[in-house]
């Protein structure tokens, strides 16, 4: 047994069920509902969708992509010049709720790295809630040394919620005085006012020619994860985990094409 995996089984273990207390969404109430034991409802004879088990109440799933590229790349800052591809984590969560704030989770994080000519995609995810702080560790022993993270609004969203979850859990946090590329941020300002706004699938359709085909909106994924943990169909996970799989293979193309130099009016 790995070192690893040791740490990941005794996080499982000391992980409790409790939500912390905070203002209460419908989603969270649910949640809270499903913890109390009130909903009986059998979750435990559902297979996951996908993947392996990591630990108690995650699953881990992996994909990679050819990804030819140089070994360096501008970042569209442009303040530290170029960095290593290596070091870049594009990473994106889905969450219980859009509103933020204590009473909301993440229940999946999807982050890739480029290594050796290929991009590869790791996505974590619940399947039992008692399984967060494994889920947090195994994110953060994922990174690689002075890691710079690539999101899309992360930021001002999945960075703070992550932060918060990982000091509720009692983790050190794999944020603190690190890079971020917020790719928000250079695409407003190439962008905005060309098109009808700058939310991500806008910029992907216009700017780098990706149409997703049967694309489960963000706002469903809270319902899709919460209908799996009730025993019902594990098919809508699936479609959250096709979801955050583009938004990470987006942001790549995005990065590379805001590194590149604008096109001439």
């Amino acid at each position: 047994m790995s070192a690893l995996a040791d740490r990941l089984r005794a996080l499982a273990s000391q992980s409790g069920a409790r939500l912390p207390v905070g203002t209460s969404t419908p989603t969270t109430a649910r949640l809270r509902t499903l913890l109390a034991g009130r909903d009986r409802r059998s979750r435990s004879a559902l297979p996951p969708p996908a993947g392996r088990t990591l630990a108690a109440g995650v699953q881990e799933v992996e994909h990679a992509w050819a990804w030819p590229a140089a070994a360096t790349v501008q970042l569209p800052w442009g303040a530290d010049g170029e960095v290593a591809r290596e070091r870049l984590v594009w990473f994106d969560t889905e969450t219980t709720g859009l509103a933020g704030g204590v009473g909301t989770r993440a229940f999946m994080i999807g982050a890739a790295r480029w290594q050796d000519g290929r991009l590869r995609l790791r996505q974590l995810y619940l399947t039992a809630l008692a399984g967060e702080a494994a889920m947090l560790a195994a994110f953060a022993d994922w990174l690689p040394p002075a890691a710079i993270y690539v999101s899309y609004n992360g930021r001002s969203y999945d960075a703070p919620l992550l932060k918060g979850r990982f000091r509720l859990n009692h983790l050190p946090c794999p944020f603190a005085e690190r890079g971020h590329c917020d790719l928000l941020y250079p695409t407003r300002r190439r962008y905005r006012g060309t098109w009808e706004n700058c939310r991500l699938a806008t910029i992907e359709r216009r700017a780098l020619g990706i149409v997703r085909e049967d694309d489960l909106p963000s706002a469903e994924a809270p319902a899709a994860w919460l209908a799996y943990l009730r025993g019902h169909s594990a098919t809508g996970l699936g479609r959250v985990l096709d979801h955050n799989a583009q938004d990470i293979h987006s942001l790549a193309v995005l990065l590379d094409h805001l590194a590149a130099p604008a096109a001439p009016a």
